[in-house]
């Protein structure tokens, strides 16, 4: 059986390759592993694989996962004695290799290992909470570490100084262990903005000023500005959210005052084709449309756009965030009624 952290190896390698097809780096590229309806302990396999970022479009069950999964990221900020007010945009903070006293952070499934912890035993997710006991294979590396030991120069890191990996291992380490990032990728209604605000690194369907003046009151003072796309429905489909393109631009003018928020870019989700020319037209459609909105004085860097069959089109014309799940989880089951 193919395991989600080859699955996720194989959608990193199709970025790569459809990347420098195109003439860019692939570094400049960040997969968003769509987890919606995958319980907690599949988004921890993809976790000790290297992958941090994690895409959700149903509230209520999410705030269950970042619940369940919380204990994760708390133990990386425990072991760094890393304190709150300390985090970078995100919730992520890059570190040169401060280790707890008791030791470097072990990945989910060596704690147990380490702890010699039986299947009965481990909680939810198969994650127990650790204090940085170490395992056989040495420590874990830390961002700043981990470019070092992969040659990786200043000017190839990615904002923040941090870089997703599949699982690439150090000599002395296993797979590189970031703290969770959790985007919302729904449809948002008013309702859900205050914990959307709360709880969320990014929100990428914002259509309507109205979210976005919620999202914004709601983001707790002592975060950091919820990363916001606005959702553009290019294709013009009726039964899908957005804002038609002509509107876009007024839309960001407006949203980009807002604080408590940061317009970062566009979404979009076109409508399925197996036309590989349509598919970048469309895509094409919302470069075009950034690069317009740019030109008015609105500094956007964001292109979230992209999916299990068309990553490669929408790579091609400039994604920067694409949004995979199928493809690294399998087939997701039915929404429970």
């Amino acid at each position: 059986m193919t395991t989600i952290a080859a699955r996720l190896q194989a959608v990193l390698s199709r970025i790569d390759a459809a990347a420098r097809t195109t003439g860019r780096s692939p570094q400049d590229i960040r997969l968003i592993a769509v987890s919606k309806i995958f319980a907690p302990a599949a988004i921890a396999q993809a976790r000790a694989a290297g992958q941090f970022a994690f895409g959700e479009s149903y509230l209520q069950e999410a705030v269950g996962k970042i619940t369940a999964l919380s204990e994760l990221n708390l133990e990386w900020h425990v072991a760094h004695g890393q304190q709150d007010g300390e985090q970078r945009e995100g919730g992520l903070r890059p570190s040169a290799g401060v280790a707890s006293p008791e030791g470097p952070l072990l990945l989910p499934l060596e704690r147990q290992a380490a702890h010699g912890q039986q299947d009965g035993e481990q909680r939810e997710g198969g994650l127990c909470p650790s204090a940085g006991v170490a395992s056989p294979e040495g420590p874990l590396l830390l961002p700043l570490e981990w470019q070092a030991a992969h040659g990786q120069q200043d000017g190839e890191q990615r904002e923040g100084g941090l870089r997703p990996s599949a699982g690439v291992a150090s000599p002395q380490a296993g797979p590189l262990l970031l703290p969770l990032e959790w985007h919302f990728i729904g449809p948002i209604q008013s309702n859900k903005t205050r914990q959307i605000a709360e709880l969320f690194h990014w929100a990428h369907a914002v259509d309507r000023l109205k979210i976005a003046e919620r999202l914004s009151s709601s983001r707790p003072v002592g975060l950091p500005p919820l990363q916001i796309c606005i959702q553009v429905n290019v294709s013009g489909e009726a039964s899908k959210s957005g804002v038609r393109p002509e509107e876009t631009l007024a839309l960001a003018q407006a949203i980009s005052p807002l604080t408590g928020i940061r317009l970062r870019g566009l979404m979009a989700i076109p409508e399925p084709t197996p036309e590989i020319g349509m598919q970048r037209a469309r895509f094409r459609q919302v470069r075009e449309l950034k690069d317009e909105i740019v030109s008015r004085g609105i500094a956007l860097d964001t292109l979230s756009m992209g999916m299990s069959d068309d990553l490669e089109a929408a790579v091609a014309e400039g994604a920067t965030l694409v949004r995979v799940g199928r493809a690294i989880f399998g087939e997701r089951p039915p929404y429970p009624a």
